[in-house]
C-alpha cells in the first residue's frame, strides 16, 4: 500500500508544476512575439564568455526601409511631449524605450517592451526643405547628451542637432570653415561632454557626385563644449560608425568603403585630438565574397570589445582586432546599441529591429 504524501508536499509539487507550466508558456509566448532568426558564428573561445551558448537573435519589429542609430532611453526625452510626431499618445510615459532612425521615410521610431510595437516618434526627423527629394533624408545616428537630450545626425539638413524641451531643434554643427558638412552620419560623446562625429556623403541624393557638396573630403570631427568644431582627420574615404574605448584612450572609426572595408583605431591625445591611425581589422575580402553589409555603426563593451556592424551582421572583435565571432543577421546590418540593464544589444538590420542578450555589458553601464 502506497503511503500518501503529506498535504504540504502535494501543495509544493503542485506549485512547482504550475511554475514550470507558466515558464514554458512564457517562453512560448516570447518565441511567438519575438521570433528567432539568424545564426551565431563562434570563432574563438573568448566569444563564449560574451554570448551565452543558447543566445538567440530576436526579431522585435520589421517593415522599415533602412533602420539605423538605436539608442536606449531610461527616461522620457525632453521635448518629446511637444514634438509633433509622437503619434500614439499611449506610448508616452512607457519608459524605458528605444529610439531608432528609419532614414528614407525621414522618421524616428519608438519601440517599448510594454507596447510591443514601433510607433512614429518624430516626422520629419531630418530634412525639412519644401522641395521633395529622394535618397536618405532622415536622421542616422542618435545619442543622448549629459542632460538626457536627444542629439541626432541629420542627413537631410546636413547637420547635428539637439532636440530641446520645447520641441524645437538646435543646430550644433552644420559647417566647417564656412562650408556645409556633407551629411553627418554617426556620433559618440566623450565623458567631458565633447561630441565626436563622422561626415560621409550618404545623405546627399547623388552622394559623392552631388553638386551640393561643398567639402572635397569626408571628415571625422570633434565639437567641443565651447562650440568649436575641429577636423580630426580626413584620411578615411567613408567614415561611418564611431566609438571610444572604455578608458577613452582609443577612438574607433568604421570605414564603409567596399574597396577598403575596414575598422581603424586612433590614439586619443590629452587635448582630445587623435593620432597614430591604424587598421584594426580589414573585412574587404568578406565584401568581395558576397557578405551583405559594410563596416557601419559600432559599440564597445565594458572590457573593450567591439560589437561592430559589418559584412554578415555584428562582427565582434577584441581590442587588438582579433575576430571572436559574428552574429549573422542575414541582412545588411547598420548599427547597434546597448539597452535594458546594459547587457542587451539592440540591432538594426535593414528592415528589422532585433535584440540579443549577452553575458557582458556596454561600456559605461
Amino acid at each position: 500500500m502506497l503511503k500518501k504524501r503529506p498535504y504540504c508536499v502535494e501543495l509544493a509539487l503542485m506549485i512547482l508544476a504550475a511554475c514550470i507550466a507558466s515558464s514554458a508558456s512564457a517562453a512560448d509566448e516570447s518565441a511567438s512575439k519575438y521570433p528567432a532568426f539568424g545564426t551565431i558564428e563562434r570563432k574563438d573561445a573568448a566569444f563564449d564568455k560574451l554570448l551565452p551558448k543558447d543566445a538567440k537573435l530576436e526579431k522585435l519589429a520589421t517593415g522599415f526601409d533602412w533602420a539605423e542609430g538605436p539608442v536606449w532611453c531610461k527616461a522620457e526625452i525632453p521635448g518629446a511631449e511637444k514634438s509633433d510626431a509622437v503619434k500614439d499618445d499611449a506610448a508616452r510615459g512607457r519608459v524605458p524605450f528605444l529610439l531608432f532612425s528609419d532614414i528614407p521615410p525621414n522618421r524616428i521610431m519608438r519601440w517599448s517592451e510594454p507596447s510591443n510595437e514601433a510607433v512614429i516618434f518624430m516626422h520629419p526627423a531630418g530634412y525639412t526643405g519644401k522641395k521633395p527629394r529622394g535618397g536618405e533624408p532622415g536622421t542616422n545616428g542618435l545619442a543622448l547628451d549629459k542632460g538626457g537630450n536627444l542629439v541626432a545626425c541629420d542627413h537631410g539638413d546636413r547637420r547635428v542637432y539637439r532636440l530641446e524641451s520645447n520641441g524645437t531643434k538646435t543646430t550644433l554643427a552644420d559647417k566647417y570653415e564656412g562650408k556645409r558638412l556633407n551629411s553627418p552620419n554617426d556620433l559618440c560623446y566623450k565623458s567631458n561632454g565633447d561630441l565626436y562625429f563622422t561626415d560621409p556623403p550618404y545623405g546627399l541624393e547623388k552622394r559623392w557626385e552631388d553638386p551640393a557638396r561643398e567639402l572635397d573630403f569626408c571628415g571625422v570631427y570633434r565639437l567641443s563644449q565651447d562650440g568649436k568644431l575641429t577636423l580630426l582627420t580626413k584620411e578615411l574615404t567613408r567614415p561611418n560608425g564611431i566609438a571610444f574605448s572604455p578608458d577613452e584612450k582609443t577612438l574607433y572609426v568604421a570605414q564603409s568603403d567596399p574597396a577598403a572595408a575596414i575598422w581603424r583605431a586612433f590614439d586619443v591625445k590629452e587635448d582630445g585630438t587623435i593620432a597614430n591611425g591604424r587598421v584594426l581589422f580589414d573585412a574587404t575580402a568578406w565584401v568581395k565574397a558576397g557578405k551583405k553589409g559594410l563596416p557601419d555603426g559600432l559599440k564597445i563593451d565594458k572590457d573593450g570589445n567591439l560589437w561592430a556592424t559589418g559584412p554578415g551582421g555584428v562582427v565582434v572583435l577584441d581590442k587588438n582586432g582579433k575576430h571572436l565571432g559574428t552574429i549573422n543577421t542575414g541582412e545588411a546590418t547598420a548599427n547597434c546599441g546597448w539597452g535594458g540593464d546594459g547587457s542587451t544589444l539592440y540591432i538594426t538590420a535593414d528592415m528589422h529591429l532585433a535584440r540579443i542578450k549577452t553575458s557582458t555589458k556596454g561600456a559605461g553601464w
